[in-house]
């Protein structure tokens, strides 16, 4: 039996604040991107996440290669917002 590529990846509103993500995980492109820019190979990838088959690391970074642009906005918003957050808390903490 196929597998139809187009059923590999997935978005919902109420999971992964509706980023697109690996069907039945919840592991998003944007981390399967960052992986793979950090240097490791799709191979890699997978064994990161033993429960990922090779097939679905492939859709996902087929995925963020076609809509690059796209995924690459998207992890720099959530730099800045990790970026905000960490200040919120220094700054609610105060000096260590």
């Amino acid at each position: 039996m196929s597998t139809q590529i187009g059923t590999l990846l997935v978005s919902s509103p109420e999971i992964c604040g509706g980023r697109l993500r690996i069907e039945g995980t919840r592991i998003t492109v944007n981390q399967v991107a960052v992986l793979y820019k950090q240097g490791y190979s799709p191979e890699e990838i997978a064994d990161q996440y033993p429960h990922l088959t090779l097939a679905q690391v492939y859709a996902a970074l087929a995925y963020y290669h076609a809509n690059r642009e796209e995924i690459e906005a998207d992890l720099a918003a959530e730099r800045l917002e990790a970026e905000r957050l960490e200040k919120e808390y220094q700054q609610a903490t105060g000096p260590a």
